[in-house]
């Protein structure tokens, strides 16, 4: 089994689509088991991960962030292009938006959040979280399909399930941050450290509790993934299809001398 490239599917985003003989699989890592489904896409290998289980049967406090990484790392994946759906802190950014979000802050609270947690400590470097590169890769393609997509964004990761009160909307909207959601980590962190290149296109559901005038539910959320989610998956496949390995970026050497303490080689089982 190998794949280069990764899709993780967030809320609403279930199925890998236009992946060509699409296989299921089950990984196992040295922290839990992860499917994945495999395929490929105008030749290039591609993985597909869906972050929330099938049939969205996981939360996103309870989900297996480090199997999920450890496994696209084993199947060799270098470069995984995220989904998250989101709220809005900011009036311009509109429900159905997309937001290619450059930054985060955490306030995540129970998840494991490091492979490195024996041996000597490591200090992984956060200043360019979401690959630049990969960015610069999806805005081109975004630019090609004529999809209008906001640059650059921070996110705020909340620990859920639950949605967040207005007093903390206010506050996160007070800081300048553009959304918020409950997944980006510490998956993009673990990325980082498995030194992948990542990157993640954020689709607004709705506006943030006090900001909309009404309740906020998950049925909302879903259906206004539903309704988008096809220009995610364009985007995210041409952005594969333009791709061609190089990875000029500073990803592949986040880690360094550390790299064996993962326990990981490209493409091989620890």
């Amino acid at each position: 089994m190998h794949a280069d490239y990764a899709i993780i599917g967030g809320t609403g985003v279930y199925d890998p689509a236009l992946l060509e003989s699409p296989t299921t699989e089950r990984i196992e890592t040295p922290y839990g088991p992860a499917e994945v489904t495999l395929g490929r896409y105008q030749g290039k290998a591609v993985a597909f991960m869906p972050r929330h289980g099938s049939g969205h049967s996981i939360p996103p406090h309870r989900i297996n962030y480090r199997a999920n990484i450890a496994a696209l790392k084993q199947l060799g994946v270098t470069q995984v292009l995220a989904t998250a759906a989101v709220g809005s802190l900011q009036t311009r950014y509109e429900p159905g938006s997309l937001v290619l979000i450059d930054g985060f802050l955490d306030f995540t609270k129970s998840r494991p959040t490091t492979f490195f947690e024996d041996g000597p400590v490591v200090h992984v470097d956060m200043t360019d979280p979401y690959c630049g590169r990969l960015r610069r890769e999806i805005l081109a393609a975004a630019g090609r399909l004529g999809l209008s997509v906001h640059d650059g964004g921070t996110y705020v990761c909340a620990e859920g399930p639950r949605f967040e009160t207005p007093q903390e909307i206010r506050l996160y909207q007070s800081w300048g941050a553009a959304v918020v959601g409950m997944t980006s980590v510490p998956e993009v962190v673990l990325a980082k450290e498995a030194e992948l290149c990542y990157a993640t296109v954020c689709m607004v559901t709705n506006y943030g509790a006090g900001i909309s005038p009404t309740p906020l539910t998950h049925e909302e959320v879903v259906e206004e993934m539903a309704k988008n989610v096809h220009r995610i998956r364009t985007l995210f496949f041409d952005t594969i299809a333009h791709l061609d390995g190089t990875r000029d970026c500073r990803c592949p050497h986040a880690v360094g001398g550390q790299k064996p303490l993962l326990g990981m080689k490209e493409g091989k089982t620890p």
